[in-house]
């Protein structure tokens, strides 16, 4: 049976923290595991490292400052994330990147932050977990300045245009989908170029707990979306894709084993 990786639940989210064993033990259940557990800041992220502390090799996380915590952003932030980053569960760091939709953060402070953290990927070598919302052209200049000399890097969570997907593909980031696209409303423009992201290149994902699938039949009794839900959005892909479930979820995996450095663990 297919494996499957959920390279993105926000775990520590108050609508999860409080089922975290059941929702380790019901992702499990449907072969999704590890769970990638997203730190948003710096108490986050050491709150997700301690988290994996208590549930080893089910629990994986990132290390970062999402871009609506961008303006806690200070001079030591930096060599704290360092430290955080030191930790054998941390596999990457982020969430990082920019938000113009929000704007919970001054645009000046999110582009500090999210500079400062990918030249840290850089200088340990780590791949990055980005996030971009209505922020295409920024995100682009930024990330191009460190392409290069970054291991791997996604864009999860991508909701954007065509025109802004081939130019995150032209980067050769790897692409994060949720499950947004089985939403007919929001959704149709990403179902659509869902086919352009290179098998090697795109992976899958929750977001636990938002974008819950509108699609499922039968609908959830609650509006939480759960990494045991990924399954589903796997099959949804892959019938966009032309693929079979299996070929389908086969590439995410290793995709993911291959981003995160999984092999070892």
């Amino acid at each position: 049976m297919s494996q499957h990786i959920d390279i993105a639940v926000n775990l520590l989210s108050s609508r999860l923290v409080a089922d975290i064993d059941t929702i380790i033990h019901n992702a499990a259940e449907k072969n999704v595991s590890p769970l990638i557990v997203i730190g948003s800041d710096l108490s986050e992220s050491n709150d997700a490292i301690t988290l994996c502390q208590q549930y080893p090799m089910q629990l994986l996380s990132t290390a970062g400052v999402h871009p609506h915590q961008a303006s806690t952003w200070n001079e030591s932030s930096t060599a704290e994330l360092q430290s955080l980053v030191d930790s054998e569960h941390v596999v990457a760091i982020g969430e990082c990147g920019l938000d113009y939709n929000r704007d919970f953060s001054p645009r000046d402070k999110q582009r500090e932050a999210f500079d400062a953290q990918l030249a840290l990927a850089v200088k340990l070598q780590m791949p990055v977990l980005m996030h971009c919302r209505d922020a295409h052209d920024d995100f682009v200049e930024i990330v191009s300045q460190y392409r290069q000399q970054l291991p791997a890097a996604v864009l999860h969570c991508f909701t954007g245009t065509r025109d802004e997907l081939l130019a995150c593909i032209e980067l050769d980031l790897h692409i994060g989908i949720t499950g947004w696209v089985c939403d007919e409303r929001r959704g149709a423009e990403l179902a659509s170029i869902v086919p352009l992201i290179p098998d090697n290149r795109i992976m899958v994902e929750t977001d636990s707990p938002y974008l819950l699938p509108r699609s499922m039949r039968p609908k959830p009794k609650s509006s939480k979306n759960l990494p045991q839900y990924l399954p589903y959005i796997v099959d949804y892909i892959a019938q966009l894709r032309g693929q079979t479930y299996e070929q389908f979820s086969d590439h995410c995996y290793r995709n993911s084993v291959n981003f995160f450095n999984l092999g070892n663990n």
